[in-house]
């Protein structure tokens, strides 16, 4: 069961240096219950995220070269949002993301294993996790197991963490440690893979299907992380906003126009994952977005006390955001119909000037 609010003392958060991991700090700083924030990230905070970081004791460290640093700085809570989701330029590719992603989770758990103070462990997981294949159930629970090892490197280094922090709970027992596995984020100051995807005036996907897919409203995973911090929630949950769109819905609401992709002879789930990836996407999007996935939020319910906006509501909130943008593509999109329509008109009446056509076809004109 779970306790209801208690007094913090120092609370170290990775990852600060982007979005969720400065708001989260923000956030924390802000509670009176909260003593002290610290924020550690490999880089300074880029100038948008700094205002939310005044009352934050900023220390750059990269995970990987952690020893005792957590038992130093005194902490009582550690919230590790440090997890790279995609390989980002400059930071030696995907050799770099795992880098950050194993070894640095690796060096910040054995730190937190020094430290005799620590009371308290979040990890932010993803639904990644459970991988997305044709085998899979209709809806995954915690306690489901992936029917294959994923493809993509993002899901198989989040098999890692996961087991990773197994083992921490088993070496420290005293230690409340909470993982969260969302679905993607989404919302108005969303900016990722998935949101986009959705950005494209013209939108791939693959023919003959139409994956379901769960999105969680960013303001709430905000809001979870930050009372999974005050608040104590051992164990492992799945976090994403009930109900769900599939693809063919989801891509109707953004206003964009679908492409299902098919080839003569080759498979179009590999014409669409060759499409997604020319444009930077990796395999776990890919796969998702061929086959979908759906977990079970039951034990968030009972044990938060919260339910977070459905699914659609967190899209539409995405798009009311991007609204100029999607009116500007659909307007554009409308234009160039059209202009073609209005060739086809001309040429056509062209040919009916010269003779070229007959009595039915200058009644279609």
């Amino acid at each position: 069961m779970s306790a209801g609010p208690q007094s913090t003392g120092v609370v170290v958060v990775t990852g600060v240096g982007r979005f969720v991991g400065a708001h989260v700090a923000s956030r924390l700083a802000a509670d009176a219950r909260v003593a002290h924030v610290i924020g550690l990230d490999a880089t300074p905070p880029p100038a948008a995220l700094a205002p939310l970081l005044r009352d934050v004791e900023l220390i750059q460290a990269d995970l990987t070269t952690l020893t005792s640093a957590i038992d130093h700085l005194d902490a009582q809570a550690v919230v590790h949002l440090g997890v790279v989701t995609a390989p980002e330029p400059g930071t030696g590719g995907r050799a770099g993301m795992k880098e950050q992603n194993i070894i640095g989770t690796m060096q910040l758990l054995a730190a937190c294993q020094r430290a005799p103070r620590l009371r308290k462990l979040v990890v932010r997981s993803s639904a990644a996790a459970y991988g997305a294949s044709f085998r899979d159930p209709a809806v995954f629970t915690e306690d489901t197991e992936p029917r294959e090892v994923p493809r993509g490197g993002f899901a198989r280094d989040i098999l890692d963490i996961e087991s990773y922090v197994r083992s921490f709970r088993r070496r420290c027992p005293e230690v409340t440690a909470t993982v969260l596995r969302f679905v993607p984020l989404i919302g108005s100051a969303a900016d990722t893979t998935l949101t986009r995807y959705f950005a494209q005036p013209v939108v791939p996907s693959v023919l003959g299907r139409d994956p379901r897919l769960q999105f969680v409203h960013v303001d709430d995973a905000l809001d979870i992380l930050h009372r999974s911090v005050v608040e104590d929630h051992p164990g492992t949950f799945n976090v994403a906003g009930p109900g769900v769109l599939t693809l063919s819905q989801a891509i109707r609401r953004a206003g964009r126009v679908p492409l299902p992709i098919a080839e003569p002879g080759l498979s179009a789930a590999a014409a669409f994952a060759r499409a997604l990836r020319r444009r930077g996407f990796g395999f776990d999007q890919v796969d998702l977005f061929v086959h979908g996935r759906v977990i079970d939020t039951t034990r968030l319910t009972k044990q938060y006390g919260v339910t977070p906006r459905t699914t659609a509501e967190a899209f539409d909130d995405f798009l009311r955001a991007h609204q100029d943008r999607a009116v500007l593509g659909r307007s554009r999109l409308a234009a160039a119909e059209q202009a073609i329509l209005g060739g086809i008109r001309r040429a056509r009446q062209a040919r009916a000037r010269r003779g070229g056509v007959g009595p039915a076809d200058r009644e279609r004109l």
